[in-house]
């Protein structure tokens, strides 16, 4: 007989290796239906198509939205409170980076405007761009209420704005973070009876209230600016901020009506949670140098507009001085092309800088609807709610 110990150590040999075995036989047999599975999918797999409503969408951004070479539509603004526009351009390339653009717009109160200008991007390594422009608009009923908060919406009169205008500028970036600027202009103005339903402003008002009423100056407008912009594009941003101070010249060729004002902003994106929520903040000064000096009417700081106090009319309150204050908090739906914000606005004008304390400011808040691409905001639309009532929104350019 066998020897019983060394049966019995044979088979257990044979158990532990039939053991082991079995789960990598498992596991290849496992690993084989899986590899199957994957040929069989790839075999019949088509690429994910966008729906109906997401196809009609990327084709309206890549027409409305995006800056294509040809023929284009145009949204934007002939003049603030000229109400919605039609617009169309032609731009077209003449070098690698310099374009020649032709384009003009209407507005449903029959303010109308054109330009032609011609832009050359990227000199010295990517630090300079160039600007040319010759252009003129018309502006058939501006409002004016009186200078000052205590004015009433239903003082409004109207006066005719026409401008002609041409001029060059020059933006540089010495370093990627620094953004300088300069700019002269031509600047003739020819100020006509008002249009529309509401008096104009000869009617009511004189050069006591109304600055320089009854002149239609021209000026040579030179124009300076610094500051420090780490936004992604001025245009559309949700990171990133500016800090810029602007200088402007307004000499008068008649020397009676000459000016000089500054602007000071303070733009600031806190993004969270990857972008997907924004906080954007604005701050904006103007400021007009020299008490003896005579601002026009038409020139100016104001508040009331679809980028300051937005549920006022445009131009509601004008003055020597303006404040404002602005706060957003956006979402984003979807990011190729459509933003959402609740906005506050507030601010105040004064004809003295020390009038710009925190009495008297007023303030509204509402929703608007924004239509981007990567770098620029062509259209927003929104209603909000100040003091003066409900007002709808329209914007042809960031807020802010």
């Amino acid at each position: 007989m066998r020897d019983p110990i060394k049966i019995l150590a044979v088979a257990g040999c044979i158990l532990l290796t039939f053991t082991l075995a079995l789960p990598v036989a498992a596991q290849e047999t496992r690993s084989d239906v899986i590899a199957q599975r994957q040929t069989e999918k790839a075999a019949t797999a088509h690429p994910e198509l966008p729906s109906k409503a997401e196809d009609i969408f990327l084709k309206v951004k890549k027409v409305f939205i995006e800056s294509p070479s040809g023929f284009y539509p145009f949204f934007g603004s002939v003049y603030s409170g000229g109400g919605p526009t039609f617009g169309a351009g032609y731009r077209q390339f003449y070098g690698d980076r310099t374009f020649w653009d032709a384009r003009g717009m209407w507005s449903i109160k029959n303010y109308k405007y054109g330009q032609f200008s011609t832009d050359s991007l990227g000199h010295a390594q990517n630090r300079i761009d160039l600007n040319g422009h010759v252009g003129w608009r018309d502006a058939t009923q501006v409002g004016y209420y009186g200078l000052g908060m205590d004015t009433d919406v239903s003082n409004r009169t109207n006066f005719r704005f026409k401008q002609t205008y041409a001029g060059a500028s020059l933006k540089a970036r010495p370093f990627s973070w620094i953004r300088l600027g300069a700019g002269l202009e031509y600047e003739d103005y020819n100020l006509e009876e008002g249009l529309g339903t509401d008096p104009s402003i000869e009617t009511v008002h004189t050069p006591a209230t109304a600055p320089g009423l009854g002149v239609s100056p021209t000026y040579l407008h030179s124009t300076g600016s610094a500051g420090v912009d780490w936004r992604p594009a001025a245009g559309y941003a949700r990171r990133g901020g500016l800090y810029e101070v602007r200088y402007h010249n307004y000499s008068d060729r008649e020397g009676t009506y000459s000016f000089d004002r500054v602007e000071a902003e303070v733009v600031q994106h806190f993004p969270i949670l990857r972008e997907n929520w924004v906080i954007s903040t604005r701050g904006l000064l103007n400021t007009t140098l020299g008490d003896s000096s005579v601002v026009p009417y038409f020139l100016m700081p104001h508040l009331g507009s679809g980028s300051t106090l937005r549920s006022y009319s445009s131009w509601r309150y004008r003055d020597r001085h303006s404040v404002l204050v602005q706060g957003e908090f956006r979402w984003i739906p979807n990011r190729t092309g459509i933003d959402m914000a609740l906005f506050y606005d507030t601010g105040k004008v004064a004809s003295s800088r020390s009038g710009l304390d925190l009495n008297g400011f007023k303030h509204d808040m509402g929703v608007e609807v924004r239509f981007h691409g990567p770098g620029y905001t062509p259209l927003r639309v929104g209603i909000g709610r100040g003091s003066d009532g409900w007002q709808l929104v329209f914007g042809g350019s960031a807020a802010f």
